[in-house]
């Protein structure tokens, strides 16, 4: 377990860190599976202006191997697989106890934090289905299941019930992941028209939550805090799980005040871990090499380990 090493800051942040703009607020959101040279060819508005006035790398490395189970819990948890224990989609060796999720963290250092999730791949947030990465300690949860539902219809229902959550309730720290883009390319083999088309949807559904952001009545009084990022990518032939750059290659874009003192991306390498670890350090907890996780705060500059 993690225990207060992790510690909420009792006066805001450390001196050295972003200095707050507002009260500090985080929202992660998670899109499966998409490759980062096909993203930059797909239409993505809203993305696109988010990165402009932000941070975004195209080169981030994820999990080995590349595949769901491993890479969203080291998303979520901010360790490597050999410590979190998922090394598939099974989940069997899952040590989510000693090891979890960045909304539980903050939970439990903080529980007066408003956190929520919101998903459509059950194994994130059901024991029956593999998991829970997402423990019970978040205060609220939505889920659907997009094998019942379909892919793209889960994916509106998730983004359109995140961003009533958003606009009009309690929401310090939050995780929104939306699976059809994966679940497309996988069901036509292909990187081709029906995948790019999934991302532009995605790209529509993280417009919904952006605005529901802006809409809230207390938005001029917070300081939002915008990571999207993706779990891996994959080959032509729309599958993934090996160690080629497509398939191990992940972006991370970042959005919001805090991000114009960061230092450029590319500075040193980034990894899917590095997400949970900055969603934290916005919060005002204190994230440093003692703290047991393996990523770090994004733009800080840094070499390779």
């Amino acid at each position: 377990m993690l225990p207060a090493l992790l510690a909420a800051s009792a006066c805001g942040p450390q001196a050295d860190s972003i200095p707050v703009r507002g009260i500090p607020k985080v929202l992660v959101i998670g899109i499966d599976g998409v490759r980062p040279d096909v993203l930059a060819e797909v239409p993505t508005p809203v993305m696109d202006s988010l990165a402009a006035g932000g941070w975004y790398t195209p080169s981030a490395r994820t999990t080995t191997p590349s595949v769901s189970g491993p890479a969203w819990s080291s998303m979520l948890t901010g360790v490597w697989p050999e410590k979190h224990g998922v090394l598939d989609n099974g989940f069997e060796g899952r040590r989510y106890a000693e090891y979890p999720d960045f909304l539980t963290l903050a939970e439990r250092e903080r529980p007066a934090l408003a956190t929520f999730a919101a998903l459509d791949w059950m194994p994130l947030a059901s024991l029956e289905g593999g998991g829970p990465a997402l423990s019970g300690a978040i205060d609220t949860l939505i889920a659907v299941d997009g094998y019942e539902l379909g892919w793209a219809e889960a994916d509106s229902v998730v983004a359109a019930r995140a961003a009533r959550q958003l606009a009009t309730g309690d929401a310090d720290a939050a995780f929104v992941y939306l699976g059809n883009p994966d679940e497309t390319s996988h069901r036509h083999g292909s990187i081709g028209i029906e995948y790019r088309d999934a991302i532009s949807l995605s790209d529509r559904h993280v417009g919904w939550l952006l605005e529901a952001l802006r809409t809230r009545p207390t938005y001029a009084e917070e300081d939002w805090l915008v990571l999207i990022s993706t779990d891996h990518g994959r080959r032509e032939d729309g599958g993934h799980g090996g160690e080629s750059p497509e398939e191990m290659t992940i972006f991370i874009l970042a959005g919001g005040p805090a991000t114009r003192s960061w230092a450029a991306a590319g500075s040193g390498p980034e990894y899917i871990v590095d997400v949970p670890a900055t969603a934290l350090e916005h919060l005002g907890f204190t994230v440093g090499a003692d703290a047991g996780l393996d990523g770090e705060p994004l733009g800080r500059g840094r070499g390779d380990p």
